[in-house]
């Protein structure tokens, strides 16, 4: 491994376990605990597509007339896990991006999809993202963290866009849903099919393909140049923290919510 990539994975073991031990995994015990979870985590599984797009954008030609990248190696990279991400084959055989399984997922326990559908009305029609947001009655810490996401894109800088990429989401969501899987199976007889779909999908994709690609794009983008390194550093911690203060988050909407342990 790289050692400047070691040294970042080392700053970054208190906050990550933190977020491996977080209390919220052990509060999912009922249909209404997984159906809060869901409703806010969609707004995290929806601007993650930004930042893969802010991405793609920066690192591949997606305007004409095409302009070779010199980067071959970010082309592949970006465009394979757009691939994945944006046009994904669910359980059914169906093309669907993984944002759409989710709201499946969603669907399929009846959780409520109205105000991320809402939001996203807002956006495709051109609203301010933020301002959309803060709309919302939702969690302070669920607009927090995507306000986060568009202060890094809108840097426009590559290697911090990256950083939160690949230290906030890729790299750490195989931990993550382990853990809710984990939680959500073993304590109940009932099946949630697309949702545990679309978690052992993000597992085997991130923790075998996307999670080790995206630690070489970061190499790629920092090289020998300190400061970069520094500033993924920076980002890289306060990606850990926002995700941390979701999840916080979410554990206070389960607090106000009861329903029987399932099984």
């Amino acid at each position: 491994m790289n050692s400047k990539i070691a040294h970042i994975e080392n700053e970054l073991v208190s906050l990550r376990n933190d977020l491996k031990n977080h209390q919220l995994y052990k509060k999912l015990n009922s249909i209404a605990d997984i159906k809060t979870f869901m409703e806010g985590h969609v707004f995290a599984v929806w601007d993650f597509m930004s930042l893969l797009k802010a991405l793609q954008i920066n690192l591949t030609t997606v305007s004409i007339p095409w302009i070779p990248k010199k980067n071959t190696n970010l082309v592949r990279f970006i465009n394979e896990i757009t691939l994945a991400e944006e046009s994904d084959v669910n359980k059914d055989g169906v093309l669907k991006s993984h944002y759409e399984m989710y709201l499946d997922a969603m669907q399929e326990m009846n959780a409520d999809c109205a105000k991320i559908a809402g939001f996203i009305d807002e956006v495709s029609k051109g609203e301010d993202v933020v301002r959309s947001i803060e709309k919302l009655s939702i969690h302070k810490s669920i607009k927090d963290f995507i306000g986060y996401t568009f202060k890094v894109i809108d840097s426009n800088e590559d290697h911090k866009i990256a950083a939160s990429f690949t230290f906030g989401r890729e790299d750490i969501i195989p931990d993550m849903f382990l853990k809710i899987v984990g939680e959500t199976t073993l304590k109940s007889n009932i099946k949630f099919d697309n949702f545990i779909y679309y978690l052992e999908r993000h597992i085997e994709l991130d923790g075998d393909e996307h999670g080790p690609l995206s630690l070489q794009m970061i190499e790629e983008l920092c090289g020998d140049d300190d400061k970069k390194w520094e500033e993924v550093l920076e980002v890289a911690k306060e990606s850990l923290q926002v995700r941390i203060n979701l999840w916080s988050a979410i554990e206070e909407e389960l607090k106000s919510k009861k329903e029987p342990i399932l099984g």
